[in-house]
């Protein structure tokens, strides 16, 4: 199991199963298909513990994701990984496809798309060219008939799911500017996913530098050269996006969040949290 998705949601947290999405209610479900037609607002953000894969045709609206909002429009395709907070407003014209994808099939299907999914959870929106579109409707078209059919024949199926994320992986590789970063630093890869694993217990750097077994200060160098801040920055900015996603998708009281990010007291997490939002978390809280 990739390290970022090891570590388990505490029961506050409001976090959907795929089973939840299924109308049969079969166990062990691991694999959905939905089609989004028309306006459709999730007002209330959650988490889920599955992989969505969402092809838009057409549309408009907001898809709102970790709290960054991105507009919806035609040709794009939408990837959400296990544990990402979002909630979305979709305007009438929207047609949309979805699949959902259980973790154990998510396992074997990153490689295919050839980037870290670190990348794509800072990315998680790409345009796709228009003479690319059709491909992509064919393969999930398909994907929806043979799990229509009598006996769906599941290899099939996961052939064609690798191959949306082959078409999608190589037309990223060409669009996003901060691939090489990705690409030629597997230091910054691995520290970001320790990150995802420690940030709770772990603040300081040299904690991940042993870990990496890198020596001191070189952490910082391949933070500020390829993204821009430091290695400080980045372990502080995600306790705040954990801390974002407890007080908008749990009702947990402020001091068990403290408690929950390692904090030293309800005062130091609301000056962190307040210098690096101009919002106290209180005030985030009760944002619409």
């Amino acid at each position: 199991m990739n390290p970022a998705f090891e570590h388990q949601e505490e029961e506050h947290f409001p976090v959907l199963g795929i089973q939840e999405f299924d109308s049969d209610r079969q166990e062990g479900c691991n694999l959905l298909y939905h089609e989004l037609r028309g306006q459709q607002t999730i007002m209330q953000p959650h988490k889920h513990d599955f992989f969505v894969f969402m092809l838009f045709e057409s549309g408009g609206g907001i898809h709102t994701i970790d709290f960054r909002d991105y507009e919806i429009a035609a040709n794009q395709v939408h990837l959400l990984f296990p544990g990402q907070v979002h909630r979305w407003d979709m305007q009438p014209h929207t047609v949309g496809y979805q699949l959902m994808i259980g973790r154990a099939q998510l396992e074997t299907l990153l490689p295919s798309l050839h980037l870290s999914y670190l990348h794509y959870r800072n990315h998680p929106v790409v345009d796709i060219p228009e003479d690319a579109v059709p491909r992509l409707l064919y393969e999930f078209h398909a994907i929806r008939t043979e799990l229509n059919s009598t006996n769906p024949f599941r290899q099939l199926i996961d052939t064609r799911i690798r191959l949306l994320a082959l078409m999608v992986g190589k037309i990223a590789e060409h669009i996003f500017g901060d691939v090489h970063s990705y690409r030629s630093n597997p230091v910054l890869s691995a520290f970001l996913s320790l990150t995802d694993r420690y940030f709770r217990a772990e603040r300081s750097v040299s904690f991940y530098d042993e870990k990496l077994n890198i020596t001191p200060n070189y952490l910082n160098i391949i933070c500020k050269k390829t993204l821009g801040v430091s290695a400080s920055s980045c372990i502080q900015d995600r306790s705040l996006l954990e801390a974002k996603r407890l007080l908008k998708t749990s009702d947990i009281y402020v001091k068990e969040i403290v408690y929950e990010l390692g904090f030293y007291d309800h005062a130091s997490f609301s000056r962190f949290f307040k210098q690096h939002t101009g919002l106290t978390p209180q005030q985030f809280r009760e944002q619409h």
